[in-house]
């Protein structure tokens, strides 16, 4: 088995377990159970959990900023910017509501788990959600430091639109407004077209 081919399959593994057992069935040994090698072949790729979990949701956190960049690169001015970003990034997370609940739910319960990610996973993403921000702040009017705010709000927006449309998909209890309303909504308020 090709080397990539092990580390991809214990993702995907690692992956399959946190979605339908939880964060806390995610362990060395049950990855090494499913893949069907010893603890010790696990560890060799992932010497760590915070190596493992890293390696699961940096991926994803990348290609919400590559989604993100695409839309910014056509926008012609402010207004613009913040539209395509919101829909763009609602879109992105709306095609699979189970990875965002992986990307932004599951990570909130690692330190009350007693898992925390620590500081290496935190590492790997500033330098992701830096690039998000920036290039969202760097499309926005005003001052800088204000505009980098504001597109953290921006995308604090989006998230809290998406966890709340997951939230209503889970109970089976449906708002009265779809999703492209929603986003819609969104967009006016901020003061985007």
């Amino acid at each position: 088995m090709p080397e990539t081919k092990t580390s991809e399959q214990i993702l995907k593994i690692a992956r399959q377990i946190l979605a339908t057992q939880g964060l806390g069935a995610v362990s060395f040994d049950a990855i090494a159970r499913e893949l069907g090698r010893s603890k010790q072949a696990v560890l060799y790729w992932f010497p760590t959990k915070q190596a493992l979990l890293g390696a699961m949701f940096l991926p994803w956190l990348e290609a919400e900023a590559e989604v993100a960049d695409a839309a910014l690169a056509v926008a012609n001015d402010a207004p613009e910017a913040i539209g395509t970003f919101v829909r763009a990034v609602a879109d992105f997370h709306f095609q699979d509501i189970d990875r965002f609940r992986m990307m932004y739910l599951v990570p909130q319960t690692l330190k009350a788990s007693g898992q925390g990610g620590g500081k290496v996973f935190v590492e790997q993403v500033h330098p992701v959600t830096d690039r998000l921000y920036g290039a969202l702040a760097s499309r926005l009017e005003g001052e800088a430091e204000l505009r980098r705010r504001d597109a953290v709000a921006i995308h604090a927006s989006v998230l809290g639109l998406v966890a709340l449309f997951g939230l209503t998909e889970s109970l089976n209890d449906p708002l009265k407004h779809g999703k492209s309303e929603m986003v819609e909504a969104i967009v006016r308020r901020l003061g985007g077209v």
